[in-house]
């Protein structure tokens, strides 16, 4: 009996012993990510992204049709954090375009009738059968950046929040085929004027995107009214926003 009592109070000491020691060797080692290699890593320095161009805010007056679309392209320069180098800062410059499709609209971008940004929606009077406005902007983002396998973003899982800053380089509006009210042609031709006097020559957004590997989706919002204060009495102040693919690389 005392035996007995003698082995069982061992066994109540040695094993949590035991345990412990096992819970310990279960323990996964904790890596050291200032140690890990990034010389041949890619670093997402070549983005190109392909999107719907969307107008918050828009009023029910303005008609449109079709796909509003966006095609950004960037080089971006990126600089991993050296204490851990799943978060890096990217830097890039590049340009963003955005096409914007309107019908039985015609707009006077630049200002011919009253000096005001008009938009004209009218089945009773001519219109083009295609119509829309295009603006190029040449802008620089800034990403912060995190990838889970930071050794080989190519195939690892990643995300970025940031934002970027743009400069208009042009802005215009675009017709082709001038028909009546009853849908008939009246003249084959394409209609072009330039004008950035109504628009705001710097845009302000906010960005992010997640992508696995090389391909991901993307979203943008402007924070800055599209159009000037007071350039187009009546309507609401206009935020574009953009929602696509991305694919970054090299």
């Amino acid at each position: 009996m005392k035996k007995l009592i003698t082995l069982s109070f061992a066994l109540a000491f040695v094993l949590p012993l035991f345990a412990q020691d096992s819970t310990i060797a279960a323990k996964p080692k904790k890596k050291d990510w200032s140690k890990i290699n990034l010389s041949n890593r890619p670093n997402d320095h070549f983005m190109l992204q392909v999107g719907y161009n969307g107008w918050a805010s828009i009023p029910d007056t303005i008609n449109t049709k079709g796909i509003p679309r966006s095609f950004n392209m960037y080089f971006m320069f990126d600089f991993p954090f050296k204490t851990s180098p799943r978060f890096s800062v990217g830097v890039g410059v590049g340009l963003g375009t955005d096409n914007f499709y309107l019908d039985k609209t015609t707009v006077d971008i630049a200002g011919q009738n009253n000096g005001t940004l008009t938009f004209r929606s009218d089945t009773s009077a001519n219109y083009f059968k295609k119509y829309k406005i295009a603006t190029t902007y040449l802008e620089l983002p800034v990403e912060l950046r995190f990838a889970a396998d930071p050794e080989n973003t190519n195939k690892s899982w990643k995300v970025a929040v940031g934002g970027k800053v743009g400069t208009m380089l042009s802005a215009m509006t675009k017709g082709k085929n001038l028909q009546n009210r009853n849908g008939q042609t009246i003249n084959s031709y394409t209609e072009k004027i330039k004008s950035k006097k109504f628009f705001n020559s710097t845009r302000l957004a906010v960005t992010g995107r997640i992508s696995k590997g090389i391909f991901g989706i993307y979203g943008t919002y402007q924070i800055n009214n599209f159009i000037k204060d007071g350039a187009a009495p009546g309507l609401p102040d206009i935020r574009p926003f953009q929602i696509g693919i991305s694919i970054s690389g090299l």
